[in-house]
């Protein structure tokens, strides 16, 4: 494998919402190109928002209404996928020549689902994968993926994958990734814990890869 220069953009989302947060992103685009990364990789759901400390009004059987309307701007400020911000990514991408691993949150018909996007600076968007089993309590917010999206895709820096916070615990979803010769592991994620860096550390010696963790 050539040697290659990796970076993970460590920005959050803003409280403006996801057209502000897309601003962020795309103002990186000088020192992408001047640092000669050919990979950066941004944290879980960057676009739309990690809602942390939100109960969106729920409680065991019911939702208050100001529950129902937090939700309603949530899901708001999810993105689709394709649509407009994918465009601006994946022109980011091109221009910059950097390949793009990006946590959203994509609206799906009714559905929310907690998703990582690929962007390839020739091809654009490539792949997505949808986080297969949200943690606690984001079930309350987010679907389920499934095994259609566990995409290991070719890049200018290896065999590229995703996994998406807390999956990144989950044994037999690292087997397939491993098992498709995952190369160079992409982990973006909200989780900023010692106990986390030592999640990383772990899956880059069983896996025998290079792991870049994106919060």
């Amino acid at each position: 494998m050539p040697k290659s220069i990796v970076a993970a953009l460590q920005i959050g989302a803003l409280p403006g919402g996801k057209g502000e947060t897309l601003e962020q992103i795309l103002s990186w685009e000088t020192q992408i190109m001047e640092s000669g990364a050919a990979l950066v990789v941004m944290p879980e759901a960057l676009l739309g928002g990690y809602p942390k400390g939100e109960s969106f009004g729920t409680q065991l059987g019911y939702r208050l209404p100001e529950g129902r309307e937090a939700f309603a701007r949530y899901f708001a400020n999810a993105i689709d996928v394709p649509g407009v911000e994918t465009e601006a990514l994946a022109g980011l991408s091109a221009r910059t020549g950097a390949n793009l691993v990006i946590g959203v949150i994509e609206r799906a018909g009714s559905t929310l689902h907690c998703a990582a996007l690929y962007f390839d600076p020739q091809a654009g968007l490539v792949a997505k994968h949808r986080k297969l089993m949200p943690t606690g309590t984001e079930r309350l917010i987010w679907g389920k993926g499934d095994g259609s999206t566990l995409p290991v895709i070719d890049s200018q820096v290896g065999k590229l994958a995703a996994v998406v916070c807390w999956e990144n615990m989950m044994p037999l979803l690292r087997t397939a990734m491993y098992a498709k010769g995952v190369e160079v592991w992409c982990a973006p994620t909200v989780d900023e814990r010692e106990m986390w860096q030592v999640s990383m550390r772990h899956i880059a010696h069983e896996g025998r890869c290079f792991v870049v963790s994106a919060c």
